[in-house]
Order: structure tokens, then C-alpha cells, then sequence
């Protein structure tokens, strides 16, 4: 097993041009033109998913529900869920942009209190079509709670499970995440565990689903050991702190 000393917060970084190495010399077909970031943290049982878990191809979001951005991707995630059924898993991690967008991390935390009553897609689909009624409020809580119910939920749990620390963690808990993995901005799709660039039109988008369906590889998956290394495939990489 090949091993290499890495300092600092560069590890992710030069972890992904390494696996780039290890993969083309290997004899895999090419790949979507990636900016060069691996997902840090595989998705697991802890994540909002959607599609087939056996899906041979993952998608990943990083997603902000105030960004304008987010917004007009929605639509053509949509599409591309009807489009390929079970041959697609995508899931989704929160990445609220607290500096530009005020009301972006509530709003999270909107979408994570539906997730307590089993609606977090449906919260997830309304906060983005609905964005413009409620992005630039000063206090947009009351605009969730009708949401909400319309939704049909508890509005007095969900307003009471908004507000509460356990959800503040798991919205904190999926942004930094996305730190690790080099995301800086919404959105930010990782295919297969790898970072693609933003597709311009649906046709771009499924071009790189295209190519992944006909490549059949298995997400990439970053390991962390006892003692803070990073194994890729059969790289292990020992990550100490900056100095």
C-alpha cells in the first residue's frame, strides 16, 4: 500500500489529484470534467435521499433554499428524477451561504423540521417554489409555518422543532461537510463522490449522468482511519495539522 505524508487542510485537495492519477492509470474511460474535489463525507443513512439506494449513479447537491441559483436547478433535478427512475439515487446537503443569504440557514432548519414528520422532499420542493415570498422577509418563520400547513404537519411541533439546537447541528453538521469536501458556493453537485462543474443546460447535466450510467463505477468513497489518514482505493494518505 502506498503511502504519503500530507499536511494540513491540502490533504482533500491533493487527495482528489492523486485518486485522478491512481483512476486514468488504471484504464478507466473518461470522466465529466470535474474541478478536482471529492465528497469528504459519503453519503449515509443520515442524509435526505431520493431514488434507488442500488442506483448504479449518485448525485449530490449542496444546496442553499434562498439561492437564487438553487432555485432555477430545481426544475431540472426534477426532470432528471422522472427521467431516469431507478437508475439514479440523488441526495441533497444543506450549504446555507449565512453571509449573503440571511435567511438561508432558518431556512434549513424549516426543511429539517418536516423531515421530523416524514416530509422533508415535499418541504424541499416548496421552499424553492415558493423562494420569492419568503427570501427576502425580515422574519420568514411565519411564511414556513404556512408552508407547513399546507403540508398538513404539526404546525406547533414544527414551529418548536425549527427553532430547536438538534436541527441547528444537523444543518452545521451537512455545511461542514461541504467545507471538507471544498464546496464555496450553491450549488455544488458531486457525481459519484466526484465534484462536476455546474452543468449550463439539461442537456449538459444529462451528458455527465449519460456518461457515468456508461462508465458503471461505483461512487468514489474517502476512508478515515484511527489515526486521522485518508485511504482512496488503495492510497492511504496520513493527514497531520498545519503547523
Amino acid at each position: 500500500m502506498k503511502q504519503l505524508l500530507i499536511w494540513g487542510g491540502a490533504g482533500i485537495a491533493i487527495a482528489a489529484g492523486l485518486w485522478a492519477v491512481f483512476f486514468f492509470a488504471n484504464g478507466a474511460k473518461q470522466q465529466p470534467i470535474t474541478t478536482g474535489g471529492l465528497l469528504a463525507i459519503p453519503v449515509s443513512e443520515n442524509d435526505h435521499r431520493k431514488g434507488n439506494p442500488d442506483a448504479k449513479v449518485q448525485l449530490i447537491e449542496y444546496g442553499d433554499f434562498q439561492c437564487p441559483a438553487c432555485a432555477s436547478y430545481f426544475p431540472l433535478l426534477k426532470q432528471l428524477e422522472q427521467e431516469y427512475g431507478d437508475q439514479l439515487e440523488i441526495a441533497y446537503r444543506h450549504f446555507p451561504l449565512r453571509a449573503i443569504h440571511a435567511n438561508a440557514q432558518i431556512a434549513a432548519q424549516a426543511a429539517e423540521a418536516a423531515s421530523l414528520q416524514g416530509k422533508f422532499w415535499e418541504m424541499h420542493d416548496m421552499l424553492y417554489v415558493n423562494q420569492q415570498q419568503w427570501a427576502s422577509e425580515r422574519n420568514p418563520e411565519e411564511k414556513f409555518i404556512e408552508l407547513a400547513s399546507r403540508l398538513e404537519l404539526d404546525k406547533e411541533r414544527f414551529r418548536s422543532d425549527m427553532n430547536s439546537d438538534m436541527l441547528k447541528t444537523k444543518v452545521n453538521t451537512d455545511y461542514d461537510s461541504g467545507e471538507l469536501s471544498g464546496v464555496q458556493g450553491t450549488p455544488s453537485f458531486f457525481l459519484q463522490g466526484i465534484r462536476i462543474e455546474i452543468p449550463q443546460t439539461y442537456d449538459e447535466l444529462k451528458k455527465v449522468i449519460d456518461e457515468a450510467l456508461a462508465e458503471g463505477s461505483a461512487p468514489v468513497q474517502i476512508e478515515t482511519d484511527a489515526n486521522g489518514g485518508i485511504q482512496i482505493e488503495d492510497i492511504q494518505l496520513e493527514v497531520s495539522p498545519a503547523i
